[in-house]
């Protein structure tokens, strides 16, 4: 499994528009970490990449939990979500069913909703950096 270091938060977004650049038109993607590991600063360089939006108008969708960047990019995420069904509720199989690359943060706690083939990056703070494990 290739693993990358970054110091800042512009090589994360920098490694994230590179991940976009592979990954297949339609994909769910965990973004696996504990808080403040840089999910959504990955997510914020993947969207980029996609060509969706810029990383200024991508946020963590905690409170919101889901944010939809054009057509086909949706950055989810489940931290507040406590049960299945209230997942279930989000109308994500709906999204699931659409032709998106899907960024799912926390998606860890609710293993059996994702398709097969769901890709997982994990992400941890290393002293002041951040490594990231890509499948």
């Amino acid at each position: 499994m290739p693993v990358f270091e970054t110091a800042s938060e512009e090589q994360t977004i920098a490694l994230g528009e590179e991940l976009a650049r592979q990954l297949p038109r339609r994909c769910v993607v965990l973004l696996i970490g504990n808080l403040g590991a840089g999910k959504t600063t990955l997510a914020k360089g993947i969207v980029k990449g996609l060509g969706a939006a810029s990383p200024d108008e991508v946020s963590s969708p905690t409170f919101t939990l889901i944010h939809e960047y054009g057509e086909r990019v949706y950055h989810i995420d489940l931290y507040r979500i406590e049960t299945e069904r209230e997942v279930r509720t989000l109308g994500l199989e709906e999204i699931l069913d659409r032709d998106a690359v899907i960024l799912v943060e926390w998606g860890e706690r609710f293993p059996h909703l994702w398709p097969p083939g769901h890709l997982e990056i994990r992400l941890e703070t290393v002293g002041d950096a951040r490594r990231i494990t890509l499948p």
